[in-house]
């Protein structure tokens, strides 16, 4: 077990992470813990080994970290899990879902869900989170929105639609509080190497007839000029260095981690 000192950067410091007991917000998580600050992971489940995850991560870094269940897809329950946390220094909105179908064909209630938990949720969040940051005198607000927040694909207009608005939202926030101690920032991944992504390849080999490299590069990375996958680490270490000291004077922008896409 590592144990952060005091002289951590992070240290003193109440991080909350929606949609944190797997992929990106979970690895989010594990490099915020890195940096000091005490964790509160959430999902809609609760599950034992949603709790089980939270006390090894507590095990791991030497932080306090506690897992509370909350339905991103409810705008009370957004609020309470910022009160049930007790407080609120950092707010990570990483909550997601994706549903790919023409417009035409495009089922309202997936719709409205993308909506809500992929924006909304950050609005009802960041609402009950900034008396908090204030009473505090500090605050840093990440969303984790998406190359889709900056650029379109097909077929995917309500994920679409909800990162780009996720942007208008953050940039709304930084202004609101730019004579506070309080910034807000989007990341917008490109490609993330997830345990989800991972799982499609097998099954995206045999329907291509194609090796792992081949598929990752020419189906999966497409349209991403690195031809890596972005690691949940490096979204985590873009969180951290956002909520440091160096960058008191970022808010209001988005920072691309999307190997080139974007440059496009």
């Amino acid at each position: 077990m590592s144990t952060p000192s005091s002289n951590a950067p992070l240290h003193g410091k109440t991080a909350i992470i929606t949609g944190s007991n797997s992929g990106i917000g979970l690895g989010v998580a594990h490099e915020l813990a890195k940096a000091g600050a005490s964790i509160v992971l959430n999902s809609f489940t609760d599950r034992e080994e949603d709790h089980k995850l939270a006390a090894d991560m507590a095990a791991q870094h030497g932080v306090e970290v506690r897992y509370i269940k909350a339905d991103m897809s409810k705008g009370e329950d957004c609020r309470n899990l910022i009160e049930a946390a007790g407080g609120c220094d950092i707010l990570v909105n990483n909550a997601g879902i994706q549903y790919v179908a023409g417009i035409d064909e495009f089922p309202t209630e997936k719709w409205d869900a993308i909506i809500a938990i992929n924006l909304s949720s950050a609005f009802h969040t960041i609402a009950a989170a900034l008396p908090h940051m204030r009473k505090r005198g500090w605050g840093r607000i990440v969303n984790v929105a998406s190359a889709h927040g900056l650029t379109a694909s097909p077929y995917k207009s309500a994920y679409v639609a909800a990162k780009h608005g996720v942007l208008g939202l953050t940039k709304t926030v930084a202004l609101e509080t730019a004579e506070e101690p309080i910034t807000c920032n989007a990341i917008c991944p490109g490609y993330v190497l997830t345990p989800l992504v991972e799982s499609q390849i097998p099954d995206t080999m045999k329907k291509y007839n194609m090796d792992r490299d081949t598929v990752i590069r020419e189906i999966l990375l497409e349209r991403q000029p690195s031809k890596e996958f972005a690691t949940v680490e490096e979204v985590g270490g873009t969180a951290v260095f956002l909520c440091s000291t160096s960058a008191k004077q970022i808010t209001g922008t988005s920072i691309s981690i999307d190997g080139g896409w974007t440059a496009i």
